[in-house]
């Protein structure tokens, strides 16, 4: 096997329950996550430091599905003005959840 198709295989992100319930902060709902998760996607916001390893690890954890990919991505906060005065509102970081096939998430199932 060469170096550079060791460099390719998964990385397992070894995680505990405790820290898995931080990573992930919330469901995304929104129309394009919830049209997506008629196909097997799942939208969530998670900490700005979490990497995909430890997202798809938590997400098993949490949910008990197989995860196929994760593709994240951090919107920049907006500037805003209140009363004069800038503000700038948080950065946050959305990861997508693709599942294998035979896996379904109810996130509404709790509203």
């Amino acid at each position: 096997m060469s170096k550079k198709a060791k460099t390719k295989t998964e990385q397992r992100a070894v995680i505990g329950m405790e820290k898995a319930l931080m990573i992930l902060r919330s469901p995304l709902v929104t129309e394009k996550s919830t049209a997506a998760s008629q196909y097997g996607q799942y939208g969530f916001i998670t900490v700005l430091d979490a990497t995909k390893a430890e997202i798809k690890s938590a997400i098993e954890q949490i949910f008990k599905v197989k995860v196929e990919s994760v593709n994240t991505m951090i919107q920049k906060g907006k500037i805003k003005r209140f009363r004069g005065r800038e503000g700038c509102r948080s950065d946050i970081k959305k990861a997508y959840v693709r599942l294998e096939k035979g896996y379904r998430l109810d996130i509404g199932a709790g509203v």
